[in-house]
């Protein structure tokens, strides 16, 4: 009895967290022969938007715990032994950008600025708010913040419901603007709830992971994996979704092929996060240019899906093969054991991944048996 009152109390806390039980170990889970899976950091609670500095700091943003997190791997062995606190007491802090020695924060309703944050990240200074008033209402609060080639932040803002017509233009869509917080503009517009984009290595196109709605039962619509190759596409929300599925409700006002149809279709509720293009060292020359996608996991599906991360292949920019890379925070039982958020690059070439289930980043890394010698 005890222990069921502990797990209601925490679901009803925590909301979106489905399943009880202990966060997973690295031998719970499972990753193609020749990798394998370590823990880069643990005590980080709610940890999910990953960033790194050229120092190698990565910082982490949370959601319901309002916390961002410093982390540094000083003696390079894998694992972070610093964990610093750069703020609490903030308002869905769960997008983190860095550039030019500063910090960007993205709350539910306004961008902070951490200047010269790495040298002070033991008492880290006031910030300064570069942009406010954004929308702060409905079930998508929450935002994803990204610095682009064009050296501008990227933000997503989803929509403030399942689906529904919005009446302002920056709702779900990803907009753009300059890092001192001025020249605003909606750069992709029809996307639901995006909390995950990179930019292409070679093109420097915009991709970016999207959330089908629900309530059009466990298998429609699908999750989405899009390509804005250019500013001002539409991606169909809320007439249209996976590129040919017309809305029950909204279908009939603007049909499918108005719209731009996505470069995937992911698994349906998988909840697909965060995402990079692979451009490290240490994997096989086959990951190089391909995506890892963070599959949160579904929420009110029948039979839950996802709970891991994806790879997808490209050839130029066709989407050619999708299939789990890491699973295991999902077991045969429908137990849950974690959530994975985003995914980030180190510069040795290893793949970090956030749990914000377990309070985990986890890092993926290629076995030394495994690596050819120069």
């Amino acid at each position: 009895m005890r222990v069921l009152k502990t797990c209601l109390a925490t679901a009803i806390f925590l909301l979106t967290f489905p399943g009880c039980g202990r966060a997973a170990a690295p031998s719970d889970l499972r990753v193609p022969p020749g990798f394998q899976i370590g823990i880069f950091a643990e005590n980080v609670p709610g940890a999910r938007s990953l960033t790194l500095s050229p120092r190698g700091t990565v910082f982490v943003g949370t959601r319901n715990e309002g916390k961002v997190y410093a982390l540094e791997d000083r003696d390079g062995n894998g694992k972070a032994e610093l964990q610093f606190t750069i703020a609490s007491g903030l308002n869905l802090p769960n997008g983190v950008a860095f550039g030019d020695g500063a910090l960007f924060v993205a709350e539910s309703h306004r961008i902070l600025r951490y200047d010269k944050i790495e040298d002070q990240l033991r008492t880290p200074p006031t910030p300064a708010v570069i942009r406010g008033e954004f929308p702060d209402r409905g079930i998508h609060r929450w935002k994803y913040l990204a610095i682009g080639p064009d050296g501008k932040l990227y933000l997503g803002i989803g929509s403030l419901c399942n689906n529904c017509l919005g009446s302002e233009p920056q709702l779900a869509s990803i907009s753009r603007f300059n890092t001192d917080g001025s020249g605003f503009e909606v750069f992709a517009s029809g996307v639901r709830n995006s909390v995950g984009f990179a930019w292409h290595p070679q093109s420097r196109e915009l991709w970016f992971t999207d959330n089908g709605r629900d309530e059009m039962g466990d298998e429609l619509p699908p999750d989405e994996l899009n390509r804005a190759a250019r500013s001002g596409l539409d991606f169909g929300y809320p007439y249209c979704h996976g590129g040919d599925i017309p809305d029950p409700k909204f279908g009939t006002q603007r049909p499918c092929r108005e719209f731009e149809a996505p470069a995937a279709k992911l698994g349906p509720h998988v909840a697909a996060l965060g995402m990079r293009f692979y451009g490290g060292r240490m994997f096989p020359e086959e990951y190089r240019g391909q995506i890892f996608v963070a599959e949160h996991g579904s929420w009110n599906r029948s039979k839950k899906i996802g709970y891991r991360v994806s790879l997808i292949k490209l050839q130029g920019n066709r989407v050619v093969d999708y299939r789990p890379f890491a699973e295991g925070w999902l077991n045969a039982n429908g137990e849950v054991s974690g959530r994975p958020v985003d995914v980030l690059v180190m510069p040795d070439g290893a793949l970090l991944v956030s749990d914000d289930r377990g309070g985990k980043i986890y890092r993926i890394s290629v076995l030394k048996s495994a690596v050819s010698p120069s």
